[in-house]
């Protein structure tokens, strides 16, 4: 028998959670207008399919697509309306704004797979071509026209309308630009309607009522009923070419790249961060489009020890804020220090190199404070350094090569080529063999002699 908990909350089914949002979205009075050109665009696709179905038309059918693109168009507007409405939560904390971006994809991918299946019919017609009636063709024609453009006109489509404009210009609208511009040149007054380059949307529905109309004056004067198909194989290139750079665009946002317009200025922002004050390093930086005009990003950002934190990490949002609106910035110091020798005192038995050849020190810190990994002392306080020093024989005890001469800064060493594998073997330095590095000291006017001859024996 399992616990009881009294005021545990029921858990809902998939259809009751769609259901509580799509009343969320529905409170909107801006969604209204969506819903309603929803219902008619239902009642509109069903009389289109039944006259595609009596005229018998493959072309009508592929034009029809294009009025149930409108429908998944009008469910990403309403998806729109959801994102804006809903917070960042624990398990989407960058928002939902993703859900936009999958809506479009979907909603291209989808008109293409519709294409290529008006590809694939109109192939097996090209072998044997049926009659087409063309009682209802040209009345079809201008109905779905009709409303394609209307609800394109009437309704903003945020997400449509900036892939429209982000992603590449596809075939049909270069072609119709070059056209634009030479009618330009005769027409100036043109230039606002038909230049930079018109919408991809509303050229294809033009385009694709322009093809139904001249299949049916072909088919009412000569009966050439293979222009039905010919008509339908143009409709449906027209609407691949148009939506396949949506896709693409949109896909990239989902594979979360950077986008290509950007990329100079987050390198221009990059390199005025590496110059700021107490900035040692910028570096692990990843910036990536997170929904359509959202940039989000993370960057490392080492600095020096004396440098303050929370200014260093105000100035480097201040610059980076202007173009990534997302935005997380890890700061470390550099909190690597150079080990140093305290000051021991000296017997005087030590002095004769011919009794002692080397001298142990005491260690530097304990082993409890030095990272395994890198020779850095761990803090408790600071995250460990990203960086580590090639040094072999970290972890050994250093030595201190006596010399006869008096220095007053401390004791000189020669620098020898001995691999390092003779004193990890041997526990001790042998002078002359070279130690590998030299380590500073408090001892001044100290005599001691150094270095050996070839069979180890002190010079004289």
């Amino acid at each position: 028998k399992g616990t009881i908990h009294l005021f545990r909350k029921s858990q809902r089914s998939l259809v009751g959670k769609l259901t509580h949002e799509f009343r969320l979205v529905a409170a909107d009075r801006r969604s209204w207008k969506i819903l309603l050109f929803g219902a008619i665009n239902l009642i509109c696709i069903g009389f289109l399919l039944m006259w595609c179905s009596s005229t018998n038309s493959i072309a009508l059918t592929a034009y029809t697509y294009l009025t149930i693109f409108d429908l998944f168009s009008l469910v990403t507007c309403l998806i729109s309306y959801w994102v804006m409405m809903k917070k960042p939560s624990p398990v989407y904390s960058f928002g939902f704004e993703r859900f936009e971006v999958l809506a479009v994809f979907a909603s291209t991918v989808l008109a293409q797979l519709g294409a290529l299946f008006i590809l694939k019919e109109s192939a097996e017609r090209f072998l044997e071509q049926p009659e087409i009636h063309t009682g209802r063709l040209l009345v079809g024609t201008f109905v779905a026209l009709f409303f394609n453009l209307f609800t394109m006109l009437s309704i903003r489509n945020k997400p449509f309308a900036y892939v429209s404009e982000a992603a590449s210009t596809s075939w049909l609208q270069e072609h119709v630009a070059d056209l634009s511009r030479s009618i330009c040149g005769i027409i100036p007054g043109l230039s606002s309607i038909f230049l930079p380059r018109m919408n991809p949307f509303v050229l294809i529905d033009i385009a694709g009522a322009l093809a139904l109309c001249i299949t049916y004056m072909l088919i009412e004067i000569n009966n050439y009923f293979a222009v039905d198909t010919a008509s339908a194989v143009a409709i449906a290139l027209m609407t691949f070419g148009t939506m396949y750079p949506m896709s693409v665009y949109s896909g990239k946002v989902l594979l979360q790249t950077t986008p290509p317009h950007v990329i100079g200025q987050l390198d221009k922002l990059l390199r005025e961060v590496s110059t700021l004050d107490g900035v040692l390093e910028v570096r692990n930086e990843h910036f990536w489009t997170l929904g359509f005009g959202t940039l989000a990003g993370s960057v490392h950002v080492r600095i020096r020890r004396d440098a303050n934190e929370q200014m260093v990490l105000a100035h480097v949002t201040n610059r980076l804020y202007t173009l990534v609106s997302t935005l997380t910035v890890q700061i470390f110091k550099d909190d690597w220090i150079r080990p140093t020798l305290s000051s021991v005192p000296i017997a005087n038995n030590i002095l004769n190199l011919s009794d002692h050849h080397v001298i142990p020190m005491p260690p530097l810190k304990a082993a409890d404070n030095l990272n395994p990994v890198t020779s850095t002392p761990a803090k408790p306080s600071s995250p460990p350094p990203e960086f580590s020093f090639n040094t072999p024989g970290k972890n050994m005890n250093p030595v201190v090569l006596l010399n006869t001469q008096t220095r007053p800064y401390g004791l000189g060493f020669n620098h020898g080529s001995a691999p390092y594998s003779s004193v990890l073997n041997q526990g001790f330095g042998i002078p002359g063999m070279g130690a590998t590095q030299g380590f500073r000291t408090g001892f001044t006017n100290v005599p001691s002699r150094y270095g050996t001859n070839a069979r180890g024996q002190p010079r004289p």
